[in-house]
């Protein structure tokens, strides 16, 4: 299992080994980050990754904070959210392996 900065399994998304190839490897400039963010890098990775020198958001105190709640697939209904934010803090906490 790949998983992302915020918990996310790359290695079950749709766009994995076509359009991104999992946010550690393109150094969070995924594809959706360079078409939707100025920087052009995803906001958790950059917080947890670049700012805070973390391997991922579950090394953080402040899991889940504002931004990790607040950052939301357009194409989810709020109960799926609310549902994958469980999923992720508790894929992130478990100490399973991230590559």
């Amino acid at each position: 299992m790949i998983l992302s900065a915020c918990g996310l399994v790359c290695s079950d998304c749709e766009f994995y080994g076509t359009q991104c190839n999992g946010c550690h490897a393109v150094k969070g400039e995924t594809f959706w980050a360079k078409e939707h963010v100025p920087s052009k890098t995803c906001p958790l990775y950059d917080c947890s990754v670049n700012k805070l020198h973390y391997s991922d958001c579950g090394k953080c105190a402040d899991l889940p904070c504002t931004m990790f709640r607040e950052m939301k697939d357009p194409n989810s209904t709020e109960q799926e959210h609310l549902q994958g934010l469980i999923d992720r803090v508790t894929r992130l906490t478990s100490g399973a392996d991230i590559l």
